[in-house]
């Protein structure tokens, strides 16, 4: 899957104008997950500038989640349904590695006992784009999301699961907070 990927900004007569238009050159669909697409759409490490300088964050491969106050992270994410993790042909050893690849600097923040939940130094604003996915949090409440819900995390501890039989994809929007 391919999330498109519009990036306007002035040009030098003062103008808007289209960047760049297609898919962010970070975005991934995960081999040894199959369904798992990341696609990292925009990240700044400090609060933006204007005018725009014309580089795109995501022709790289730095960390997506930066410790400064006011930096974020935009990134679209599809989750397969929970099966595909179940299905005795799953081998985490593959999967795991190509996590690190695709979100490095969120997937540090993993708990290797515990797959799936994660706490980032973070306040998330996000909406379900389409599906339906469970947000499971620490103290064992789960509560289903379906498309057109949004949610917003405070560094809560979570994960994300997808009981269904079919992908669900949300849109998050990460800040860095104090």
């Amino acid at each position: 899957m391919t999330f498109r990927r519009v990036v306007t900004a002035k040009n030098t007569s003062g103008k808007s104008v289209v960047v760049s238009d297609g898919a962010s050159p970070r975005e991934m669909a995960l081999k040894h997950t199959p369904g798992f697409v990341s696609a990292p759409i925009w990240t700044v490490a400090t609060p933006p500038s204007l005018p725009f300088d014309g580089k795109d964050p995501m022709d790289g491969d730095g960390t997506l989640l930066h410790p400064a106050a006011g930096s974020s992270t935009f990134i679209i994410i599809t989750f397969p349904p929970d099966s595909v993790m179940m299905s005795p042909d799953f081998r985490p050893e593959l999967a795991g590695p190509e996590h690190a690849v695709a979100a490095p600097g969120i997937v540090e923040h993993f708990e290797m006992d515990n797959p799936g939940m994660h706490t980032t130094p973070t306040l998330d604003y996000g909406v379900v784009i389409s599906g339906t996915i469970t947000l499971e949090l620490d103290d064992g409440v789960a509560v289903e999301l379906k498309s057109g819900d949004s949610f917003v995390q405070h560094g809560a501890r979570h994960a994300w699961r997808n009981p269904s039989s079919q992908p669900a994809t949300i849109a998050v929007v990460l800040v860095g907070a104090k």
